[in-house]
């Protein structure tokens, strides 16, 4: 994606290039977190209190202190620069709700996946539906100080990742290092766009 500035005639209003990234991953990882730790507006959140309900349906192994839980979508925006504005829809983690998925995904670029080492295998489901239908995306790890560390290398071959899929490790409370894996992205995806464009060529 080009995302030069095109020539304005002076004093014209600037109208930036709004771009759609779906922050994915499993349940309790962090997406409502990252999409608030970035945002530059007051984030759009849809979580509802964790109920009886939900017992023997979402598995909080790992995530017992969790009493909350997105049932829509997050959202947020974040401007890069005068050309370009990220808006990001983070996903609900559980299965039950994946029927919003598709509708999410319409128009993204690409997608960022959010992984807990420990509970790395919550991820696949996010990884498989993002390379069957070849949307570019990133697998941002987030470090939660009581997980135990990861070489990128070591999260790479564990999830089994195309070589050329990028891994990060992030604090996704932090906001310079979610921008880090924003970045991170956008190159990602500019870079499929651009191999795309050559084979086609």
């Amino acid at each position: 994606m080009d995302y030069g500035r095109s020539e304005r005639p002076a004093g014209a209003a600037t109208v930036p290039t709004g771009v759609k990234i779906l922050i994915a991953g499993g349940f309790g990882v962090g997406k409502t977190t990252l999409v608030g730790a970035v945002s530059e507006t007051r984030p759009l959140r849809t979580e509802e209190v964790l109920t009886e309900t939900g017992v023997g349906i979402d598995d909080l192994s790992g995530v017992e202190g969790k009493t909350t839980t997105t049932v829509a979508m997050d959202f947020g925006r974040i401007t890069i620069s005068d050309d370009l504005v990220l808006y990001l829809f983070g996903t609900p983690g559980q299965d039950r709700f994946w029927f919003v998925w598709d509708e999410l995904a319409l128009g993204a670029i690409g997608a960022v996946v959010l992984a807990d080492t420990r509970r790395l295998a919550d991820c696949f489901p996010s990884i498989d539906y993002f390379e069957e239908r070849g949307t570019p995306f990133v697998v941002a790890v987030n470090c939660f100080e009581d997980a135990r560390r990861y070489r990128v290398d070591e999260v790479q071959t564990a999830l089994d990742l195309d070589p050329g899929v990028p891994v990060v490790l992030c604090d996704a409370r932090e906001r310079e290092s979610v921008k880090e894996v924003l970045i991170t992205l956008l190159e990602h995806a500019m870079k499929q766009r651009e191999e795309r464009r050559r084979v086609t060529d």
